[in-house]
């Protein structure tokens, strides 16, 4: 009986202990994320925002790389289309040394940069449209990303 319940406090306690919390937006903490196509003419080529636990911003510099932003604030109503983007963010790319899956814009398909700074450590991914390019676990948050980009953009 004493093994039955001394099993039964280690499992609970280290339920309680998981940090498979999903990532969390504040002002320190948040989530870059937006789409690049290289074969592509217009504003929406490339698009990059910038979301944190109460503000949206977008890159005004739209660099196909994915470096030297220039954020200014999106209005509120924004925001509240795309606050919810952290809940369909797959914790697998926490914890996954892979920073490129597939061939992001190789084949003229476009890609998806993302980026997640948590107090200061930052961790980015570029990651292939193409869902037979990439894992089953980012095809909901690919399609999650560009809909917010779209709904961002209407």
């Amino acid at each position: 009986m004493k093994k039955i319940i001394l099993t039964a406090l280690i499992l609970v306690s280290l339920l309680s202990c998981s940090s498979d919390d999903g990532i969390e937006l504040n002002d320190k903490n948040f989530l870059i994320f937006g789409h690049f196509y290289g074969e592509c003419g217009g504003e929406n080529c490339v698009e990059t925002f910038k979301l944190t636990g109460s503000t949206l911003f977008e890159d005004t510099n739209d660099n196909y790389v994915g470096i030297d932003f220039n954020f200014i604030k999106l209005d509120d109503s924004k925001f509240e289309v795309v606050k919810d983007l952290v809940d369909f963010f797959p914790n697998q790319l926490l914890t996954t040394n892979e920073t490129t899956f597939g061939c992001p814009d190789c084949g003229d398909g476009g890609g998806l940069f993302i980026q997640y700074s948590k107090n200061g450590t930052i961790k980015k991914w570029t990651i292939d449209q193409t869902k037979s390019n990439v894992p089953s676990y980012l095809h909901d948050f690919i399609d999650k990303v560009n809909d917010k980009i779209r709904l961002i953009n209407e």
